[in-house]
């Protein structure tokens, strides 16, 4: 399974330089659960869905949004999460609350996420969408006086916010810039139906033993 390692909590590399998270633990104890081994792979995210497509990984275990666009090339796992889309501001800067408050502005999204092609769908050049390989690099630019907000998934931007001590008292989720939730889920190619069924039994043999609750609680994501 392939993974942008720089979404904490659900997939990031810790300070010994291993790629761990909550997804991450996730999609090993999935395999374990139905006795396959299932191993990560760290990739960047811009040619993620390609290296799906043309075999270089059976899978995606990367914060995936489900939309109706994906579905038409790829598979979906039972949903493992939800999400909304959250403006992440500085601390020191007015409050952003809503995606038409984002028009005229300065806003950092990752490349290829669903919150880059929600504001490009709905506002295209109303916004100033800077699109950054990795959302902690939109993150930082913020913060240097470079953007006026930063717009990720409400997981991934409570992280930032709550989590990250290098940020503690300087960002702010402000708002939101869409009002409804997404789903998250594992991918497999289009028509793979062995490894689907793998997924989702073993989803749902964790989900009934508690090890889904006790990942969510280890990650601070109940």
């Amino acid at each position: 399974f392939a993974a942008n390692a720089a979404w904490p909590p659900l997939e990031y590399v810790d300070e010994n330089g291993n790629v761990v998270g909550y997804e991450i633990e996730l999609i090993q104890a999935i395999g374990k659960a139905v006795g396959k081994t299932f191993t990560v792979r760290n990739v960047a995210w811009d040619g993620i869905f390609a290296g799906l497509a043309n075999g270089a990984y059976d899978g995606i275990a990367s914060g995936v949004s489900v939309t109706e666009e994906r579905k038409a090339t790829m598979d979906f796992s039972h949903p493992i999460l939800q999400v909304k889309q959250a403006i992440i501001v500085r601390t020191s800067s007015p409050a952003l609350t809503s995606a038409e408050e984002l028009v005229g502005k300065k806003v950092g999204v990752q490349i290829g996420t669903t919150g880059h092609i929600v504001l490009e769908d709905n506002f295209g050049k109303k916004i100033d969408i800077r699109a950054y390989d990795e959302i902690g690099l939109a993150i930082e630019d913020m913060l240097n006086g470079n953007l006026d907000a930063a717009v990720a998934d409400s997981i991934i931007a409570s992280d930032f916010v709550l989590a990250n001590k290098n940020y503690q008292g300087k960002l702010t989720v402000s708002g939101e810039a869409g009002t409804e939730a997404e789903d998250i889920a594992i991918v497999v190619p289009k028509g793979n139906n062995h490894l689907l069924d793998l997924v989702n039994s073993g989803y749902e043999t964790l989900v009934k033993d508690g090890t889904v609750a006790a990942l969510k609680a280890k990650y601070n994501l109940l």
